[in-house]
């Protein structure tokens, strides 16, 4: 039966979305809840922690899992994020393996294919970026997935664009268990205001930097409050790795951080829908991304 039948059962469930890094995994997750709540970046890596993201309609509800990018881990912080994307692989009802049909199934699918054989979840390969290839080009791209795994679906799509998206998340609820509703219908994220804040000012700052400030950088909310006039006020702590990139990241006369701060506070604003003052500060935390006790605090932890 139909999850959208008039009679159907309530179903809801988990799904994970998972992808080698930049294949667009943040944007379709912000394009099926209808609102940003995961950082956009061309850089590879950007997402740290999964990212819960809650879809709901009248007949069911489902809570995404937005992973870390799959791939070689370089450091602790590298450590952590692949064993928090391969742990989502065993706690939801579908997995959503995200391609890039612009630059055609690559090694890093392949690794991410033969862990997918290691779980019985089904899987639904979704073909992303159709809006840069030709119609025609899909069916042996096609072709070449199915030879590697079973897939329970195969879905093309546009995740900037939202070409087919409401047709994947059809096929999504039909592979949940009835179930409860687990989050308010309003409610697009379990994540508290404070982390989705911390991740729109560190995606202004990979923007606004490109190169020179890759992953170097992680944000922590010192402090948010809303004034009696109604203006949320926030203090952020900007760290990085190295004096040089402090440099970089507060720009010359503060130009830089001025403007990451006047980007992230519309950003902000648009999440909240209040006023906000937004204070940042830069820290030096020299090689924070592989040292334990660092990690814990700014909220990395092993699962």
């Amino acid at each position: 039966m139909s999850a959208t039948h008039e009679n159907a059962p309530f179903r809801s469930g988990f799904a994970a979305i998972i992808g080698r890094p930049n294949v667009g995994k943040s944007t379709l997750m912000n394009q099926m809840i209808g609102q940003k709540i995961a950082i956009m970046s061309d850089k590879p890596q950007t997402t740290r922690n999964k990212i819960h993201g809650v879809y709901t309609t009248e007949h069911a509800q489902i809570v995404f899992l937005d992973t870390p990018g799959i791939h070689k881990p370089s450091s602790k912080l590298g450590n952590y994020m692949m064993q928090s994307a391969e742990s989502a692989l065993s706690e939801v009802d579908a997995i959503l393996f995200l391609v890039d049909v612009a630059e055609g199934l690559g090694g890093g699918d392949r690794y991410i294919i033969e862990q997918l054989k290691k779980t019985k979840t089904p899987v639904i390969l979704v073909m992303n970026k159709i809006d840069q290839v030709h119609p025609e080009a899909l069916l042996p791209i096609i072709a070449q997935y199915k030879e590697l795994y079973p897939f329970a679906e195969i879905v093309p799509i546009s995740a900037m664009y939202g070409n087919n998206v409401p047709t994947l998340l059809e096929q999504v609820i039909r592979y949940l268990p009835e179930g409860p509703q687990y989050y308010p219908a309003d409610q697009v994220t379990d994540h508290p205001e404070q982390f989705v804040c911390a991740e729109l000012i560190r995606e202004k700052i990979l923007h606004l930097t490109r190169e020179e400030v890759p992953h170097s950088i992680a944000v922590a909310i010192e402090d948010m409050r809303a004034q009696d006039n109604g203006v949320v006020h926030i203090s952020a702590i900007i760290f990085v790795e190295r004096d040089s990139q402090k440099g970089i990241v507060i720009g010359k006369n503060g130009a830089m951080l001025k403007e990451v701060g006047r980007q992230a506070r519309a950003d902000i604003e648009a999440l909240l829908g209040s006023k906000t003052f937004l204070e940042l500060w830069v820290k030096v935390k020299k090689d924070w991304r592989n040292r334990e006790h660092i990690l814990r605090d700014l909220g990395f932890r092993h699962e």
